[in-house]
């Protein structure tokens, strides 16, 4: 019954540069048909998406649907030179696949270089028709997405970095939903305004799209009620303050208790890495009650209620915080293990190369130039072809497929490391898993150059994450902190600053796909790896064909 009503939504998404002015300053920036942030794109549960992506912009661009499964749809996945070559300017690709079993909040946004700053949206996808929520069904729904903005083509920003070796500057401004809002120069008249009435109860769905950020989100005087993350639905909580990492989203519902008038909607930074320079300021929108005194535009007399956000180094609220998820029911976990992996993740320095200009290209810290890695391996992405047309069709000397199931060797991960250990090395690794089989990876952060909070992101698969807990996991007594019952279902786990997180999931969805760090300065820096799936039994077990349009390198 319910599949009869599942439809097929086509969309066209034209990247190009459109002039957008922030901060007092008008920049060139790339977007999807001239929105920024992009269109935000509706659809049920059991739906097909057929989004034709053109190209006009003068950098190579593929949009990633983030957290979609994409079963047997790899070739739609997105990351450059992953599953797909980019797509040139003047070049087009269309983008097929179906969501299926997930409802919530999901978003896509661009997997190459940095486009992702400004090229980004929400991918809302209801229950199926006929079917609810599994909370109180909200009066209205906003999408609010916290971005990161610069006062600078952030191409050339991260194309900087590249050049010196050094971290790249921080941005100018935190945005929601494309702007500021009243904290900063130029902005006040457009600071987005979120609407609500006395006694309803509406839903938020917050989306991280910052590019290297972890964000606190609070709204003054009220509770929000957690009801879902990543497109799962959780156990409903209560708190006054969220913190999503890049990637994450969360849904929560917020009533319209407290007396009417205004009230800021609030983010800033979580900056878990110490002494790490970050951008300092607050984006705001305003919460505002129908009947307010001042609805409309007579409100610049008064000034919003204003609240307060936690330290940006107050990492006990984020424990707290991540530690209330659980799914909404009972779930089925795997508990045979068949790969039991150990991934350490973090940064690390690269000696300065001999044939570098040490004063103009080794600007990291003592005259080097910065790194990231998992296992001691700093990810390289091939250029001439993408992994997935590889792998599908045996071509040699892309990648190979001896990815470390744990680290070389072994060490106090979250102590002092010994500088012997701080420099990666370079490779296009992956790991192979038989179809069907039931994984493990303990995520543990390293003390490099330094610890920090990192959001890792699986592309193609759902996982839950069973424990989470700071300095070195230890099999021995870690294991009798595991959920088997209920944990959270999620596709982004932020990994505790000098600490550990466990993720399991079944190998269900054959293809390459690619677990890195969603910071985006990590990505480049290597801090990631390649999981190759192989195809099971039969057609309904392997990857579907590429399609025809699938773009040359």
């Amino acid at each position: 019954m319910a599949s009869s009503q599942a439809k097929t939504h086509q969309h066209e998404f034209v990247i190009q540069a459109t002039p957008v002015k922030r901060l007092c300053k008008t920049h060139n920036t790339i977007t999807v048909n001239g929105q920024y942030p992009g269109p935000t794109l509706e659809v049920n549960n059991g739906d097909t998406l057929i989004v034709k992506v053109t190209n006009k912009a003068r950098y190579n661009a593929t949009i990633h649907w983030h957290g979609v499964r994409q079963m047997r749809t790899g070739w739609a996945d997105g990351p450059e030179f992953v599953t797909q070559c980019p797509i040139q300017p003047g070049r087009s690709y269309t983008y097929r696949f179906t969501i299926q079993g997930q409802e919530g909040t999901l978003w896509w946004h661009a997997h190459s270089s940095w486009l992702r700053a400004t090229v980004y949206g929400a991918l809302i996808v209801r229950p199926k028709e006929g079917d609810s929520y599994p909370f109180t069904k909200p009066k209205r729904e906003t999408p609010i997405l916290l971005g990161e903005w610069w006062d600078a083509n952030p191409i050339d920003v991260v194309r900087q970095a590249t050049r010196t070796g050094a971290a790249p500057n921080v941005s100018d401004a935190y945005t929601i939903n494309g702007q500021p809002g009243d904290l900063y120069n130029c902005s006040n008249k457009d600071t987005v305004i979120v609407p609500i009435a006395s006694g309803e109860t509406n839903l938020l769905r917050v989306i991280n799209s910052a590019l290297n950020q972890a964000l606190f989100f609070t709204v003054a005087n009220h509770k929000l009620t957690v009801v879902g993350a990543d497109a799962s639905y959780t156990k409903p909580f209560t708190t006054t303050v969220l913190m999503l990492g890049p990637g994450q989203t969360t849904d929560v519902l917020i009533n319209g208790d407290q007396p009417p008038a205004r009230y800021y909607v609030a983010a800033r930074a979580y900056a878990s890495a110490p002494g790490a320079p970050f951008d300092n300021t607050t984006t705001t929108a305003i919460l505002e009650y129908k009947s307010a005194p001042c609805a409309g535009k007579n409100c610049a007399s008064s000034k919003p209620v204003m609240p307060t956000l936690p330290a940006f180094n107050d990492t006990a609220t984020v424990t707290a915080f991540s530690n209330s998820f659980r799914s909404l029911r009972k779930v089925e976990v795997p508990t045979e293990i068949d790969e039991n992996l150990f991934f350490t993740i973090g940064l690390g320095l690269k000696q300065c190369p001999k044939h570098l200009n040490k004063t103009r290209r080794c600007q990291g810290p003592n005259g080097t130039r910065f790194t990231a890695s998992m296992n001691n391996v700093s990810f390289v992405l091939p250029s001439k072809i993408s992994i997935l047309q590889a792998y599908e069709q045996g071509i040699p000397g892309v990648f190979t497929t001896d990815f470390p199931a744990n680290p070389p060797l072994k060490f106090d991960y979250t102590g002092n490391v010994s500088r012997s250990l701080w420099q990666p090395a370079p490779g296009t690794k992956g790991y192979k898993l038989k179809f069907g089989s039931r994984v493990q990876v303990v995520l543990q952060d390293t003390n490099i150059f330094s610890p920090e909070n990192h959001p890792i992101h699986l592309h193609g698969y759902d996982f839950y994450i069973i424990a989470d807990g700071f300095g070195n996991f230890n099999p021995k007594t870690d294991t009798a902190k595991f959920n088997l019952v209920d944990p959270p279902l999620r596709n982004t786990v932020a990994v505790p600053v000098n600490g550990w997180a466990v993720i399991r999931f079944v190998a269900d969805n054959p293809g390459a796909w690619l677990l890195h760090c969603h910071l985006d300065v990590h990505i480049g820096w290597g801090l990631a790896m390649l999981f190759l799936v192989d195809n099971g039994v039969g057609q309904l077990q392997s990857i579907e064909p590429p399609p025809a349009d699938l773009p040359l390198c």
